[in-house]
């Protein structure tokens, strides 16, 4: 892996050197500083004059192969909408994974993600198509066996398979981890044995939880007046490597419950929006309980894209509406929650420009119309620039986009388009 330099960018208000060598930032000096570096090897050397670094976005919760899928359930209510989506579904393979995955990952990369957390089917293909393209995948075995106690069994041996497969070769830029879809579609004795099996095997367990109001009413009727939070935390599943993708219907006990379990709460606010599920989520409750509170896309079947930049403006611009507080999720928590938090949940080094950290650096080009205000960089940024701003993604240490381009990507569109036969 060669080494890199970038010259005179900007971190933070101030001009700097960058050297980003063995997939980690090794340097940050003052501009000017890198003439004086000794450097053994292959270089690359960026000018970034007029250009910022911010830290690589941490998309929380996607479905990436949804990409092929936009549109499919427009102007439905949620249970209709998935049920139409599971239908879809039947029809997927490995194949329209892997190429659906990597039309994702074009995406994610014009827009400034290093780094996903994915939550869908034949997650082997999901993974190369990654790791080919570059990104950061957080992902594993998906549970889903629907009540049916054979279903159960094949997936619980598969399960072992899978995990034991991936643990023998691990990689960074896999990070394995388990997941069950919801309270509603996974058997009660299926959610404790994953949960216990996420937790011996030290790894992340990513679920929905507490999506709609009507996932919140049918849990209370079935028992005994619990919440989907209230019900998991009695299963013992709530711990500190859940990530809970939506937790959007949230009485005060529910929040005090994610809260002192340390839960990773995900909000997606331009899938919940779309769908009616609803908008008051309660990120300032939320934080101050202790929860670690991050920011996703969903998929392309409910959202409809994967631009992290406009969930941080929507998720922004909603709570200071409902909360009829304009100083509600100010821009520097709203950073955290697209870079830092997400890198926490998921136990990376990264969501910050610091020496030592990953290299997982977004370029952003402020020679345009939307930085011409002396107002604060990140101002400008998430509520007037769009990620076509977004010029260069470094990801662990490599080049994924430089000027826009992307390499393969004629190839990987064509290769889509003869996919969607799939699931027309």
């Amino acid at each position: 892996m060669s080494s890199i330099i970038l010259k005179d960018i900007t971190i933070d208000g101030i001009c700097k050197d960058v050297l980003i060598r063995a997939g980690l930032i090794e340097k940050i000096e003052p501009s000017g500083s890198s003439v004086l570096w000794d450097i053994a090897g292959d270089v690359e050397i960026m000018d970034c004059s007029g250009k910022v670094a911010i830290p690589g976005f941490v998309n929380m919760h996607v479905h990436a192969a949804m990409s092929l899928m936009r549109g499919l359930g427009e102007d439905m209510v949620f249970n209709d909408w998935i049920t139409k989506i599971w239908d879809v579904e039947k029809n997927i393979d490995s194949e329209y994974v892997y190429w659906a995955t990597k039309v994702a990952c074009i995406e994610m990369i014009r827009t400034g993600t290093t780094t996903f957390n994915d939550h869908y089917w034949h997650f082997d293909a999901s993974v190369r198509a990654a790791r080919e393209m570059g990104l950061r995948i957080a992902t594993g075995y998906e549970i889903m066996d629907k009540g049916s106690v054979a279903e159960a069994e094949r997936q619980k041996l598969q399960c072992q398979e899978k995990t034991a497969k991936y643990f023998a070769s691990p990689s960074e830029m896999h990070l394995y981890q388990l997941a069950f879809h919801a309270i509603y579609s996974v058997s009660e004795e299926m959610m404790i044995w994953a949960a216990e099996f996420a937790r011996k095997h030290k790894i992340n367990l990513h679920i929905h939880l507490s999506e709609t109001r009507k996932e919140v009413e049918d849990c209370k009727a079935a028992h005994g007046g619990l919440s989907p939070v209230e019900y998991l935390d009695r299963l013992g599943i709530l711990s500190d490597n859940i990530i809970a993708a939506h937790t959007l219907w949230l009485s005060p006990n529910d929040v005090r419950l994610l809260g002192e379990r340390g839960v990773n709460c995900v909000h997606n606010v331009n899938s919940n929006t779309k769908l009616a599920s609803g908008y008051r989520f309660l990120y300032k409750e939320l934080k101050d309980a202790g929860a670690n509170v991050c920011l996703g896309t969903d998929g392309c079947a409910s959202s409809n894209n994967l631009d992290m930049l406009e969930v941080m403006k929507t998720s922004a611009l909603f709570q200071k509406a409902w909360r009829d507080d304009p100083s509600a999720l100010p821009l520097p928590e709203l950073m955290d929650m697209a870079t830092l938090n997400g890198a926490k949940a998921l136990g990376i080094q990264g969501g910050r420009l610091v020496e030592g950290a990953v290299a997982d650096i977004n370029i952003v080009d402020t020679d345009n119309t939307f930085f011409l205000s002396n107002s604060p960089f990140l101002a400008n940024l998430v509520y007037s620039a769009h990620s076509d701003c977004i010029d260069s993604v470094i990801c662990a240490g490599r080049f994924v986009m430089r000027n826009r381009q992307i390499p393969e990507e004629k190839e990987i569109l064509t290769q889509a388009k003869r996919v969607l036969a799939k699931i027309a």
